[in-house]
């Protein structure tokens, strides 16, 4: 497997909430209910299919008690998203840590149907609590961080907003051990610069630049051309550098799906490959990610599928790694 140098932090970040996050199975008790129980993960579907389609397919094509976690992991997230992106709420700051403590509560209230359902989750499938901590901690860096120097640094958000969810996800579907942790992370990088990518012109009217500042100056760009949202020669031989590094992480990250349980292979399979496809919209839109968000229409998603059955099949991992 090819490493790079920035692997190193967000593996011993991994590694660390691997071994010392663990699930306290005599903390859970089951105290909801069947019934709540029930209407908790029906509500994390539905927040699910609303905000993430791809997610909503994917988690589709997992057998059902593991579906419905995948669905719960996703609503944790999502509504751990939200807290920090919502400008209506006053203080997002104190919104955040009241959530942090809500999910880590062994009794969430019979209203807070996320934090029951991802409650149950995490103890049913093992998902150590440190991953959860760092995906929040990851996410709260929105509110003071807005700018990355390089690539390096932008690797370390984001494997606090997506590689930790990676994480997360093979605990529900399970993993063959603990040499499948790289291969979740370095998916969830490369799920996260997809969103960057796609994302440029709305990051900017909220004043966020994910987009290294170090690699916009090796193409001779500033924020004044972000800000102008002009498609020219850099800004294309830019995306293009992207795009390349993008893909071939996606490519170091496929393997990694072998380490995977078999039921649970052509899920995250197609989470990756239907979230690529995104790169090829932006390069059809010829780079213009300024006025146009990019994506899949559902028809082509379902047109992957067979394909993404057979990649699923075929993975092996080619080496061993140390």
């Amino acid at each position: 497997m090819q490493t790079h140098a920035w692997e190193q932090r967000l593996l011993s970040l991994a590694y660390e909430a691997h071994h010392h996050g663990a699930v306290d199975q005599s903390e859970h008790k089951h105290a909801s209910s069947d019934a709540l129980l029930e209407k908790a993960y029906a509500h994390c579907g539905e927040i699910t299919a609303q905000h993430s389609k791809s997610f909503h397919l994917a988690s589709a094509l997992l057998p059902a008690d593991k579906r419905r976690a995948a669905r719960a992991l996703y609503a944790f997230c999502r509504t751990t998203d939200d807290l920090v992106d919502d400008r209506t709420i006053t203080d997002n700051e104190l919104a955040l840590g009241h959530w942090r403590r809500r999910v880590a509560m062994v009794h969430p209230a019979a209203s807070d149907l996320v934090a029951i359902a991802w409650l149950d989750t995490r103890h049913r499938f093992k998902i150590p609590h440190r991953y959860a901590e760092q995906l929040i901690d990851g996410v709260a860096r929105d509110l003071v961080q807005t700018r990355y120097e390089t690539f390096a640094d932008l690797t370390t958000y984001a494997y606090g907003v997506a590689s930790t969810v990676g994480l997360m996800s093979m605990h529900i579907i399970g993993f063959a051990g603990h040499e499948a942790i790289p291969y979740a992370i370095k998916l969830g990088v490369a799920l996260q610069l997809t969103n960057i990518l796609r994302d440029v012109g709305e990051d900017w009217n909220v004043d966020r630049v994910y987009l290294p500042t170090a690699e916009l100056e090796a193409f001779n760009l500033t924020e004044a051309d972000l800000a102008r949202g002009q498609v020219d020669h850099r800004w294309r031989e830019f995306m293009r550098f992207q795009i390349e590094r993008n893909r071939r992480l996606y490519a170091e990250a496929c393997p990694g799906i072998a380490l995977l349980d078999p039921d649970g292979r052509l899920a995250i399979a197609a989470a990756a490959r239907l979230y690529e496809a995104i790169l090829a919209d932006i390069e059809a839109a010829d780079y213009n990610v300024f006025t146009r968000r990019s994506y899949v229409n559902t028809w082509k998603k379902l047109k992957m599928l067979p394909s993404l059955w057979l990649e699923s099949k075929r993975v092996k991992i080619k080496q061993p790694i140390h």
